[in-house]
């Protein structure tokens, strides 16, 4: 498994617990919750609970700076659990800033985490021998650029948030940029499926059941897209694919939006008696040009 992003120590005022919900589509056969599913407790807990009335809301109605999301880590967990019960779920957020070489502000940062758990049981059939049991179901990790998206490109970065009443200028929390690109690196320790990276043959052709409010393709699309993809291209080597995605990381560089085409690229691995994969997904009409987004994943 690849590494998750630690939780800071932060004070009670950001941290909030809350209920989740399930639906069918959120669990699978084994009981196990999919990936997909877990970040609706962003918006459960750290959304709702924690930010609903913060400033953070006020600057996206009366400035149009928004936390746009940039990297999304998910980790599944263990199982099995019940549809006809809720998760619990507890939320962190901070606030921070990058600097670039030259040490100056660069970015302003918004950092959610959120923690979900169980209890052993399942939908139908007999309970387990252990049911009732606590059990983590997944956590996530999202990280969010402050921006102004829909100003002239000039004026969307944002590098003070300055006469925002309830917040510093400038996050005194130092956090530490990655690039997308390191996510391409096959681990040391796996052994390589693919010879190199190469195309998935099937194009998505996104519409508007794939967009969301914030008018572009939803970002848990890409997590999906590239689950199935490494699938695909593990069934063509001859590898069993009854596998559920534990672990997937998403570093988002530009947006789709309806009408768009994609591919993905991946190179996949075996790892640890399990498989997974990293790569891209890029432009169908021009699949040499930047990616739209880097991922990695472990089944």
């Amino acid at each position: 498994m690849f590494p998750f992003p630690p939780e800071p120590d932060v004070p009670e005022g950001q941290q909030a617990s809350g209920e989740v919900g399930t639906r069918y589509e959120d669990i699978a056969q084994d009981g196990r919750v999919k990936v997909s599913a877990l970040p609706h407790a962003l918006g459960d807990v750290c959304w709702m609970k924690l930010l609903r009335r913060h400033p953070i809301a006020r600057m996206t109605r009366t400035d149009g700076v928004v936390p746009i999301l940039s990297r999304l880590v998910i980790e599944g967990g263990g199982g099995p659990v019940s549809v006809r019960r809720s998760l619990e779920a507890r939320g962190t957020y901070q606030l921070a800033h990058t600097r670039d070489p030259a040490g100056e502000v660069d970015r302003l940062i918004l950092n959610l985490w959120v923690d979900v758990h169980g209890v052993v049981g399942c939908t139908h059939g007999p309970p387990p021998a252990n049911a009732g049991e606590p059990i983590r179901v997944g956590r996530v990790f999202a990280e969010h650029v402050f921006t102004r998206p829909f100003a002239e490109r000039s004026e969307r970065k944002v590098r003070s948030l300055e006469g925002f009443e309830g917040v510093p200028a400038v996050p005194p929390d130092r956090y530490e940029w990655r690039s997308g690109t390191e996510l391409l690196t096959v681990p040391e320790d796996a052994d390589p499926i693919d010879s190199d990276a190469a195309l998935d043959g099937l194009v998505t052709v996104f519409g508007l059941s794939h967009t969301d409010s914030n008018q572009h393709v939803n970002s848990l699309e890409h997590p999906r897209l590239f689950e199935e993809a490494a699938l695909r291209r593990l069934l063509q080597h001859g590898h069993g694919v009854d596998r559920l995605a534990r672990f997937v990381e998403i570093v988002y560089r530009k947006p789709c939006f309806a009408g768009d085409r994609v591919r993905v690229r991946l190179h996949t691995f075996a790892r640890g008696g399990t498989a997974g994969a990293v790569g891209t997904i890029v432009p169908a009409t021009d699949p040499a040009a930047r990616p739209y987004c880097y991922a990695r994943l472990a089944f």
